[in-house]
Formats: structure tokens, sequence, C-alpha cells
């Protein structure tokens, strides 16, 4: 299980950045949030905090 950011509902509020307790989300170079697979824990807290249900199990 793995989560990924749905760019279409992504608000980039940011609120997932700051609540992963392992670093994996961030912003690219275009501004969108993404989350590093490889150092996901798939623990759910960026799913738990987003307002809008972005992040989703790929």
């Amino acid at each position: 299980m793995a989560y990924k950011i749905n760019q279409k509902k992504c608000i980039k509020c940011g609120a997932c950045v700051g609540a992963c307790p392992v670093g994996a989300i961030s912003y690219d170079a275009n501004g969108n949030v993404v989350i590093d697979p490889k150092k996901c824990i798939s623990c759910g807290t960026c799913y738990a905090v987003c307002p809008v249900g972005a992040p989703e199990v790929q």
C-alpha cells in the first residue's frame, strides 16, 4: 500500500507536508505536492489531515 496525491483534488495547503512524520511529502518544482514512495511508510497521517482527501491509496 502506498499513497499518492491526487493533483485534481489538492489545494496545496501544505497540511500533509507538515504532518508527515518521515518527511516523505514535499512540493516539486511546479508547486505540486508529491509523496516520495521510497520514504512513505503508509501511516495515513497525510490522509487524516488533508481537508479535501487528496492523498489516495494507490
